[in-house]
């Protein structure tokens, strides 16, 4: 069993739609980025990423492709669990805290447990998804944007490649 950390944050930006976990959450400003910039799946596969000893995001989907313009995140996610399982690994499981002021998570979580998890490939039972607030303090506390932390544990994948 290995253990990975992974982080991200991003700046509203009103021009786009948001998109959490790979769900489009509605009535909320979108966040700036290359790809469609949502930071949980970002979080996510820097944490399995960085679990598997495999480097970052950044390394496996560079901004500077533009291949990867306004790209699905959680597909990006689902790549990065191909490499971890061509490597010898499977995610176990993951933990993600989202931290804003708005919007509230957890009318979604369900919802984001259930398609991260299937790109983890651990099923919805696999993921964990909560929202903290920063309570008004900082550059999340007047609303500039919204950060996202992941813990992911992943283990040897099974020799059948289970």
């Amino acid at each position: 069993m290995r253990t990975g950390v992974g982080y991200d944050s991003h700046r509203f930006d009103e021009a786009r739609p948001l998109v959490l976990g790979g769900v489009a959450i509605p009535d909320a400003p979108g966040l700036k980025g290359h790809s469609d910039g949502d930071a949980v799946a970002h979080a996510i596969t820097d944490a399995i990423l960085g679990a598997a000893g495999l480097g970052d995001i950044g390394a496996l989907f560079p901004d500077t492709d533009p291949a990867h313009a306004g790209a699905d995140s959680v597909e990006l996610l689902a790549s990065a669990v191909r490499r971890l399982r061509e490597e010898g690994f499977r995610v176990v499981n993951v933990d993600a805290t989202v931290i804003a002021e708005r919007p509230r998570i957890s009318p979604h979580a369900r919802a984001m447990r259930e398609r991260l998890g299937e790109a983890l490939r651990t099923g919805p039972a696999g993921v964990s998804i909560k929202g903290k607030s920063n309570e008004g303090m900082g550059w999340i506390g007047r609303g500039e944007g919204l950060a996202a932390i992941a813990v992911a544990t992943v283990a040897a994948a099974a020799r059948d490649g289970a």
